[in-house]
This record gives C-alpha cells, sequence and structure tokens, in this order.
C-alpha cells in the first residue's frame, strides 16, 4: 500500500456537521467515533464530539476531521488559537496533515523521520483505534499524525 498524506481538519463541536458536508459534495463513506464510543461518559460534555472522522470517496477524496476537546467554539480558518489548560497555554492548529501506511514496519522510518527535531505530541505506539498511531510537531511548526490504517472496530 503506498503512504498517503491526508487533511486532517480541527474542529470545536462542528466536525461531523463539516464531514457530513464534505459527503454531500464528494461522495463516499462517513465515518464517525465519538469520544463516547471510546469510553466518555455520555453526560459529560463534549461525549457526542468527534474523536475520529473521515470521509472516503472511490474518486480518491479523503479527508479526516476531530473535535479538538475543550468549550464548543468554531477555530478560525488557518489561524491558530490558543487556551490555557492546567496552567499551561496550547497552541491549536485548525488542520494538521494525516499519513498512513498499512503496517508499523511500512510507517515507523516516517515517524523517525519526521520526529528528528520535532516536538512529539502523543508518542508512536498501538492505540485504541490503531496498530500504531503518533503526532508531532515537526521543526517548521507542522503538526502531523501519523498511523497503521486500519478501520474502528
Amino acid at each position: 500500500m503506498p503512504l498517503n498524506a491526508v487533511a486532517h481538519l480541527n474542529f470545536r463541536g462542528q466536525a461531523r456537521d463539516a464531514l457530513e458536508f464534505y459527503r454531500s459534495v464528494f461522495g463516499g463513506q462517513l465515518n464517525v467515533v465519538t469520544y463516547g464510543d471510546f469510553g466518555m461518559p455520555a453526560e459529560v460534555p463534549g461525549a457526542g464530539n468527534v474523536v475520529f472522522g473521515e470521509v472516503v470517496a472511490e474518486n480518491g477524496f479523503r479527508v479526516m476531521a476531530y473535535d479538538v476537546p475543550g468549550a464548543d467554539r468554531p477555530l478560525a480558518t488557518g489561524e491558530p488559537t490558543t487556551r490555557r489548560e492546567n496552567g499551561t497555554t496550547i497552541t491549536e492548529e485548525p488542520f494538521f496533515l494525516s499519513v498512513s501506511g498499512e503496517s508499523a514496519d511500512e510507517i515507523t522510518p516516517v515517524w523517525k523521520g519526521l520526529a528528528d527535531g520535532a516536538t512529539v505530541v502523543e508518542e508512536f505506539g498501538p492505540s485504541q483505534f490503531s496498530a500504531g498511531f503518533g503526532m508531532l510537531t515537526d521543526r517548521f511548526g507542522v503538526t502531523w499524525v501519523v498511523q497503521v490504517a486500519a478501520a474502528h472496530a
């Protein structure tokens, strides 16, 4: 399987609506997993928000999206925003790039290459939804998701 770079859009409570819109425009399959699907109690605010979402169309179109945890306020298009969490300023980017491969053996060298001089957000390794997943911000300030392509069980 070839490596694929996919736009990964970040939202504040609008990811599902955005993905449904992109599906209406491009066609394809909509896949959505919520924070609640991963065990967040339904009564917790944000449990219905998207932790993993994508539209994949037969014409080759693919886009991924999720709802950044926190208050449901829109991210400005193309502009990073900041918020305070536990005394730390966190910068939220409105998008990052996602690279998927068929196996951990195939995608690990990509992770290692991007990690040189990067700030690791989430170390590459197995996750609830993939045999390998990691997130980092490279030395140029671009945030990447690197993962083994896998359907959510």
